[in-house]
């Protein structure tokens, strides 16, 4: 498995409903509201780096009110 945490920057005021809906995606295990430079950040894993992107960009980049995302892939060094 390949895990990862995605950053997510949310128009103004959408940082909860965002953080609720991609919770829903699958292969998402935690979205959570932050402070800071991002407003949601998200922990996901998938059985790849392929299906992790595919992932991103066909289910969580979607979701309304996301305006930037930044994918993190977990190392094990």
């Amino acid at each position: 498995m390949v895990q990862a945490y995605i950053l997510i920057q949310t128009e103004v005021g959408k940082a909860t409903a965002v953080a609720e809906t991609v919770s829903k995606i699958p292969g998402v295990l935690t979205a959570e509201d932050v402070t800071g430079p991002y407003d949601v950040i998200v922990k996901a894993e998938a059985e790849t780096v392929d299906d992790l992107g595919r992932m991103v960009v066909a289910k969580v980049q979607k979701v309304e009110g996301i305006t930037r995302t930044l994918t993190c892939p977990v190392v094990h060094l």
